[in-house]
């Protein structure tokens, strides 16, 4: 694996995850308690002995530069690294980037300096755990020039995706971009092919492309140069390049989800406390997922009610009642509140008892979530500063709402309270 280099894709303003995106770049976007979406993709890459990994982003990159920088730090006697790229004008190039591979395209001069034969590149929106190593094997097996995993999928979601036909050889043949109708049924293929059984094969007879991709590196470093106004990997480079070279499918069968928005992340999160299996697990001994060290004392709970929830470290409940909830490092809840079916992303920091007083004497809101507060369907972000009595209830079933002055969104049905927010005693929303 020596012989590869990793280039993870921060994605561009991320919209469909705004307002978490408001303050931080996409790939910085907290998950699961303690995480963030970046550590998906970079611990993948180190469980997969792949140690040079570029991130590339553009967006208000600079919390995610801090935890890239306090989290992987490789050996001095090693040549691994975790850098970010970020979107930079030149007199050369006086744009940002336009798409996935004009991002790629704007740092060739840097990437083909590298002595790797294949380049890996990534999404950083995406939750699943997978060895590269495998992907990387199948590519080399069949001589690719470029390799894409894909993951069957069956009837109901299949015209959300990227589909694409194969040859008995596994080679890629066709593309069709959210196909519906004739053209959906016309994009069915033998998925026995790449190792379905004939039964799972029936119920999945489509291949959605993941977005990840396995390149030659003197055929990445060709299709970015002959064709600089084509600027997305999936869409222009990948169904141009399929025409007149060898783009083979490689299956992956087994958890993923892409969650570049708001209902998307929100399910993705509470799924992660289902039991006794959730879909994707973060207790995999053999392949963790790497997150920085806080270094945060346990949670304190003093006489609360859970239920099927997670709670990060550093918590300080309150006699509360949580259920089917994900909270983070240092979420603060006072008596008497319920929180059911959210995500509450904790805070950055600690307000000290002495602190939290001199600020209600003042009139002001400490950090965390007040007393006697029904919280229900919800994602609270980071330092927010919710009263007392406060229902965040989504009480007119509201779709979609922008409330910023007030301090919160709706999406999807979902309430998304903003980073650093203040929500006034007897709130209703």
């Amino acid at each position: 694996m020596k012989k590869v280099l990793a280039i993870i894709l921060g994605g561009g303003a991320g919209t469909r995850l705004y307002p978490l995106t408001k303050m931080r770049a996409k790939p910085a976007v907290p998950v699961a308690g303690k995480y963030r979406l970046i550590d998906i993709p970079v611990s993948n890459c180190i469980n997969s002995e792949l140690f040079k990994i570029y991130v590339l982003t553009q967006f208000n990159s600079a919390s995610l530069n801090r935890h890239i920088a306090r989290t992987y730090n490789f050996s001095g006697f090693s040549e691994g690294f975790v850098e970010v790229l970020a979107a930079q004008q030149t007199p050369e190039n006086p744009n940002w980037f336009q798409g996935t591979a004009d991002a790629v395209r704007q740092y060739l001069w840097m990437l083909q300096e590298w002595d790797v034969e294949e380049f890996l590149i990534l999404s950083g929106d995406h939750l699943y755990r997978m060895d590269y190593r495998m992907f990387i094997q199948r590519h080399r097996e069949t001589k690719a020039d470029i390799t894409l995993s894909v993951i069957p999928m069956d009837d109901r979601r299949a015209s959300d995706f990227g589909l694409m036909k194969i040859d008995d050889a596994g080679r890629v043949i066709d593309f069709s971009e959210k196909p519906k109708g004739e053209d959906l049924m016309n994009m069915r293929v033998d998925t026995t092919i790449l190792g379905l059984t004939p039964e799972q094969a029936q119920l999945q007879p489509y291949i959605a492309s993941m977005g990840i991709y396995v390149f030659k590196k003197d055929i990445l470093i060709k299709l970015l140069r002959e064709s600089i106004e084509r600027t997305d990997f999936g869409k222009e480079i990948i169904p141009d390049a399929a025409k007149d070279h060898n783009v083979q499918a490689f299956l992956y069968d087994d958890y993923w989800e892409d969650i570049g928005t708001i209902e998307a992340f929100y399910h993705a999160n509470l799924a992660l406390t289902q039991q006794p299996l959730p879909p994707f697990s973060f207790y995999d001994e053999k392949y963790p997922i790497y997150t920085r060290a806080r270094y945060l004392p346990p949670s304190k709970l003093l006489d609360c009610h859970i239920r099927q929830s997670i709670i990060g470290e550093g918590c300080i409940l309150k006699t509360c009642r949580i259920e089917h909830s994900v909270l983070g490092v240092r979420t603060r809840i006072d008596s008497g509140t319920n929180i059911e079916d959210s995500l509450i992303m904790g805070a950055d920091f600690y307000q000290t008892a002495v602190e939290r007083q001199k600020i209600v004497e003042n009139g002001e809101m400490p950090v965390g979530i007040g007393p006697g507060c029904i919280i229900r369907r919800a994602i609270v972000d980071k330092n927010a500063r919710i009263g007392h009595d406060v229902k965040i209830i989504n009480k007119d079933d509201v779709q979609e709402a922008e409330r910023e002055s007030q301090g919160f969104y709706i999406r999807s049905g979902i309430v998304v309270v903003l980073k650093n927010a203040i929500i006034p005693d007897g709130t209703v929303i």
